[in-house]
């Protein structure tokens, strides 16, 4: 014990000297850091004042300083910004599923708003807009120089009343308008359909029912395809899919992973960093996956995306995602007001960051432009000729009795099978080659094995701070 105190009495010795020789510059750094905000405060404070007393119009004073702090926090990167009373109600409806407008999930980009995706079955969407088209202009008036939020506060209006948009498109000669009509949007966050054997998993956003509507959608659909014995395997169609909340994303990775870790945050202070794995089950059982990513599958998206490939639970088919790689946290700070703030980056079980730059798929797919139809010299649209396809057509051909009547009739049933995924083709060409990876993986009688867990960062924690967005 005595050695103990010895060593303490020597320490606090020692520190007693250390703060004698540093602490006069360190407190003098200090004060000055303090003395410099103060000064940057008053000329704040300054510059407030001119403007109520001289600008040629009256201001209104809540505006003004909601203005200027939002400015401060639009200043820090495109994900961060003020949220009014009226802006905090909208976030907390969009994520509860329900609420008013055209649909889309916009951006800013060199001063322009950028559309991130258009939300499924909604005004936008059934209008004709895509995912990294540039808004430039809001019923004839433009949006440049303005803030993202005053861009969309332009687009907002009566349910049932019309919006002309004027849009900038890559390929596109000339920019051209859309007209819409406002409508309520109701978020159907999963859809399910089958496609074969396969099931397709429409996910269009991340938000408090996603999880509970996977759950209920996904067993509809098993018990649809006549049993997870009929199921080759699932589509996760995370196309377009502009993100939501962090949680959401991490349950929907969970539902398909068996163990390892899900994703991983990094705050500025290494205490902040958070780390989710996954626990026990998956919904698919096994059953081989495909998720399908484009241009519009930004955050939440790319987070199941990352945990599924780094695990090697699916093949990731189509083209590179968004890239947006921050974690945003809504704080309140009045009792009907909030900031929206980035706090952290995120990172995929391998450690990497998906920042700027996106997730690779392993099969790159385009989707391509339809064709327009070839047309006769009468006009009509040209078919192709159907005589003499194969030997029965043929006049006399033999019959094949060497099969029984159930033999020939899956034949038959088969066939049809392949002929609806070439007609998927033309709908909708990147569906129709995810399901044919998962119709050759069944060839071959692929599971899902359990892999060793990737490469982690360092980082410890269970649970995310409360209110965070991978929007």
């Amino acid at each position: 014990m005595k050695h103990y105190l010895l060593a303490g009495a020597i320490g606090t010795l020692a520190g007693i000297t250390v703060a004698t020789q540093f602490a006069g510059p360190l407190v003098a750094q200090e004060t000055g850091k303090n003395a410099s905000v103060y000064e940057q405060l008053d000329l704040f404070g300054n510059v407030f004042e001119r403007v109520r007393a001289d600008y040629v119009e009256q201001v209104d004073d809540k505006k003004l300083i909601e203005a200027a702090i939002n400015g401060m926090l639009t200043s820090l990167d495109p994900h961060s910004s003020f949220l009014s009373a009226k802006d905090y109600d909208d976030m907390q409806t969009q994520t509860r599923g329900s609420f008013g407008g055209l649909g889309i999930e916009v951006g800013q980009e060199d001063g322009l708003v950028k559309v991130i995706s258009p939300i499924d079955d909604t005004p936008a969407a059934e209008a004709g807009v895509k995912a990294g088209d540039y808004i430039t202009h809001v019923n004839g008036e433009s949006l440049m120089g303005l803030t993202l939020d005053e861009a969309v506060e332009k687009m907002r209006g009566p349910v049932g009343s019309e919006i002309k948009i004027t849009i900038l498109r890559e390929g596109e000669k000339e920019p051209f308008d859309l007209t819409i009509t406002r409508d309520t949007i109701k978020l159907t966050v999963v859809k399910t359909r089958i496609e074969g054997h396969a099931v397709v998993l429409r996910i269009s956003t991340f938000n408090d029912e996603t999880m509970q509507t996977l759950n209920t959608e996904m067993a509809k659909a098993i018990k649809d395809a006549g049993g997870i014995d009929k199921v080759t395997g699932f589509v996760v169609d995370l196309r377009n899919n502009p993100g939501g909340l962090l949680n959401q994303a991490i349950e929907v990775s969970d539902a398909f992973l068996d163990k390892g870790e899900i994703v991983s945050t990094r705050g500025r202070k290494p205490e902040e960093s958070e780390r989710w794995n996954a626990k026990t089950g998956d919904l698919a059982q096994g059953k081989p996956m495909v998720v399908l990513i484009n241009g519009g599958s930004a955050s939440a998206s790319e987070i199941v995306t990352g945990a599924l490939q780094d695990h090697r639970r699916a093949i990731v088919v189509g083209t590179k995602s968004f890239g947006k790689g921050s974690v945003q946290t809504v704080m309140p700070v009045t009792s009907d007001s909030a900031i929206r703030l980035t706090t952290a980056r995120y990172y995929t079980p391998s450690g990497r960051s998906i920042q700027s730059l996106g997730i690779q798929p392993d099969i790159i797919v385009e989707q391509p432009t339809p064709k327009p139809q070839e047309e006769d010299e009468a006009g009509k649209p040209r078919t192709e000729s159907k005589f003499l396809n194969s030997e029965a057509d043929l006049r006399g051909a033999l019959n094949n009795d060497s099969i029984s009547d159930e033999e020939r009739k899956q034949i038959e049933e088969e066939a049809k099978q392949v002929e609806a995924t070439a007609k998927l083709r033309e709908e909708d060409y990147q569906l129709a080659y995810a399901v044919d990876i998962l119709k050759g993986l069944a060839a071959v009688d692929y599971h899902a094995q359990a892999v060793p867990e990737a490469a982690k960062p360092a980082n410890t924690g269970e649970d995310a701070a409360q209110g965070a967005q991978a929007e």
